[in-house]
């Protein structure tokens, strides 16, 4: 079965225009919301989606623009449609989400940790795990800030997603020349030094065979003074449904 993926944002976490990065995923009827940003509610409620239709999320790491409107979702799931979500997300991450991003606005009395909203389903790094027929998900832990846990996503063993990450060149020649990767969703800084990002300079070193596999994501405001300036590669947009 093919697998969809519809991005709700395309924007990196100071992007107004794109949103922030995060996508729906669709393997026959299950949906997977990949990141649940600041704008995540908005984007959906802009796409016309129910809350019921999205059957669990995956969060890659803990920064605004990727768990930033995980409250609200919680919220609505828990007040307005009645059930907890599945939260696919790797055993590092639970303790940050909770006692740093999420606890001060979502404690109440009888609430006091994240499996009162959610349903956790912890992930282990380098671990193939399904979350439905024809759907299997890998973490590969990925450098974005020091000290913090990120992980980037090996789907079906053959598309690489990846989190907001340094660049990787011989993990991208891995997963390519080694792994069978056919496809590659892959941020990119196109402005400035990336210190903590993967710049569209240090992607267009790569060889050709892999820029042709990537689509680009997570970029600023700036993404159409770069239309003609990204190689063999092209950009994700934004609630434009893919094929992977």
């Amino acid at each position: 079965m093919s697998l969809q993926l519809q991005m709700l944002g395309t924007g990196g976490a100071f992007a107004k225009k794109y949103y922030n990065n995060n996508g729906l995923l669709y393997c026959g009827n299950f949906t997977l919301l990949i990141d649940c940003g600041i704008t995540a509610p908005l984007s959906l409620h802009q796409l016309g989606k129910s809350l019921d239709e999205i059957d669990a999320i995956l969060i890659t790491h803990i920064h605004g623009d990727h768990v930033g409107g995980l409250e609200e979702l919680a919220f609505r799931m828990k007040y307005v449609v009645g059930r907890k979500p599945v939260l696919y997300i790797a055993d590092k991450l639970v303790s940050p989400l909770w006692d740093n991003t999420l606890r001060g606005g979502m404690e109440q009395d009888e609430s006091t940790s994240l499996e009162d909203f959610f349903e956790v389903r912890l992930l282990t790094e380098g671990q193939s795990t399904p979350l439905c027929n024809d759907l299997t998900v890998e973490l590969i832990q990925t450098p974005h800030i020091p000290g913090k846990a990120s992980y980037s996503l090996y789907i079906n063993d053959e598309v690489f997603y990846s989190a907001d990450m340094i660049f990787q060149p011989d993990l991208l020649k891995h997963l390519v020349y080694e792994r069978g990767c056919r496809k590659i969703a892959h941020e990119v800084q196109l402005t400035r030094k990336g210190e903590v990002h993967t710049t569209l300079q240090e992607l267009l070193s790569l060889p050709t065979e892999i820029q042709e596999k990537i689509s680009l994501m997570h970029y600023g405001d700036e993404m159409e003074m770069y239309a003609r300036e990204t190689g063999e590669m092209n950009f994700l947009q934004q609630h434009k449904i893919y094929t992977l």
